[in-house]
Order: C-alpha cells, then sequence, then structure tokens
C-alpha cells in the first residue's frame, strides 16, 4: 500500500485528512478513489491503515481502520555530517534515513565548499527534510529522522548535550578503527554521535575542537572513501551493532 505522511501537528486518527503535496500525489498522481486503502504515518512511531472516504479539490479525507505503534530503537544515532558538494547531502540523507539514523546535523566545516547565507540555510533545511520524509515513506521508517539547519561544528557543539559515544571519521595517524572503539566500549551505549568530514577532512583545529568535546577519531580502513560512501559505512556498522 501507498504511504503518506501527516505531521504530528496534524495528526487526529478520529479526522485524518491529507493536504498540501500528500493530497496532491493521492489525488491527481496515483489517482485513489473512494475505498482504496493506504499507510499513514506520523514520523514519531503511529501507523494507521486507512482507507479513503473523500477526495476534494485540495484534500482527501480518510477513516482509519487499524492503528499500531513502533517503538524506538535501541540507540539514537545522530549523523553530524559536513555539507558535500553537488547533490550528494540528499544521497546522504536518504541512507540515514533507511539505515536508521535519529537525526541528520549539515555541517558548515571550515572546507565545505558550499556557503550558505540565512535564507539558503533554510531552503535547504527544508530540502532536506522533504528528502528524510519521502525516504521514511519508501522504506517503511515510522520514527522520521529531524534534520537540524546547517551550522558550524562550534555552533553544533555549544547547542548540544553530550553523547554516551562520540565519534570523529579521521585520516590522520592516531585513530582506532571502529570496530576496535565498539568492542571497548562495554555497555551499549543509548546514544551515538558520528561525525564525517567533508572532502579533503576536517581541518586540525576542528579536529582538535571535536576531540576537546570528547569524539574520538576513528579510521575506516586503509582505503580513502568519499563522503557519501564513509557516511553510509558508518551508519551500517554502528546500525548493526548497536540497534
Amino acid at each position: 500500500m501507498h504511504r503518506f505522511y501527516i505531521a504530528p501537528n496534524e495528526w487526529n486518527p478520529d479526522a485524518l485528512v491529507l493536504t498540501g503535496s500528500e493530497a496532491h500525489h493521492a489525488r491527481n498522481v496515483l489517482r485513489l478513489a473512494e475505498g482504496d486503502k493506504v499507510v499513514l504515518f506520523n514520523g514519531r512511531g503511529r501507523e494507521i491503515t486507512a482507507a479513503v472516504t473523500g477526495t476534494a479539490s485540495r484534500t482527501v479525507a480518510l477513516r482509519k481502520l487499524h492503528e499500531s505503534a513502533t517503538p524506538l530503537l535501541r540507540c539514537r544515532i545522530t549523523l553530524a555530517q559536513a555539507i558535500p558538494k553537488g547533490k550528494n547531502m540528499d544521497l546522504i540523507v536518504q541512507k540515514a534515513v533507511e539505515i536508521g539514523a535519529s537525526e541528520i546535523a549539515p555541517i558548515l566545516s571550515d572546507r565545505t565548499i558550499v556557503r550558505l547565507d540565512e535564507d539558503d540555510v533554510a531552503q535547504k533545511q527544508a530540502k532536506w527534510q522533504t528528502v528524510a520524509i519521502e525516504a521514511a515513506k519508501q522504506c517503511g521508517q515510522n520514527w522520521l529522522p529531524q534534520v537540524a539547519p546547517p551550522c558550524t561544528l562550534a555552533q553544533f557543539f555549544a547547542e548540544r548535550h553530550k553523547f554516551d559515544l562520540q565519534l570523529i571519521g579521521s585520516l590522520q595517524s592516531d585513530t582506532l578503527h571502529l570496530k576496535q572503539v565498539l568492542s571497548a566500549y562495554g555497555n551499549r551505549p543509548e546514544s551515538v554521535l558520528m561525525l564525517i568530514g567533508p572532502e579533503g577532512d576536517f581541518t586540525p583545529a576542528e579536529l582538535n575542537l571535536a576531540r576537546r568535546h570528547g569524539c574520538r577519531p576513528i579510521t575506516l580502513g586503509p582505503i580513502i572513501l568519499r563522503v557519501e560512501t564513509a557516511a553510509i559505512y558508518c551508519l551500517s556498522v554502528l546500525s548493526y551493532e548497536l540497534l
């Protein structure tokens, strides 16, 4: 069945309505008609199987058939990703949702090629959140990761509490392999921060800043990975070991 997203502030199991782009897709693209069944989710773990009861010019009304709850994953993984060039951030957001990240924080590093003004920041955040919604619809994820506004590494640390385990990918020599760090950790962490740098890695100053805030430098092996590959690799390992 087709899946549709209804934001938590609009989630009303007793009066289900699709609006905006979701209603347009259901009505004009999929041509859903009265009686057709769909799945709705609110990004906070709730899912409803519903039947279409009517289509107006701008909305689609539905009736609840069955409601269920999806428990949270055992570990909250935050990907703090230096924004790469081109459309690679779209791919990273999509795959992060599919693999099970709880939050995605785009980072404006010193070596980030993309430069954003205040308007660009809001537009990029909205765009990447839409990518996350579409990925959640496709993969059946009922907990929607939030995409934070792009910020510098210093701003990121100033606004966040510490995680149980904080990691940063690094090309420097004094690193441990991710498997070694996880094996030595002991109890399963409930929250993990994974920092991935831009093309050319974080600057020494940024690495030192991350270290001062408790991040442990890790190596991803002898092969230098592309930014998007590094993100997918780290999230896959963390998901396998911790979720």
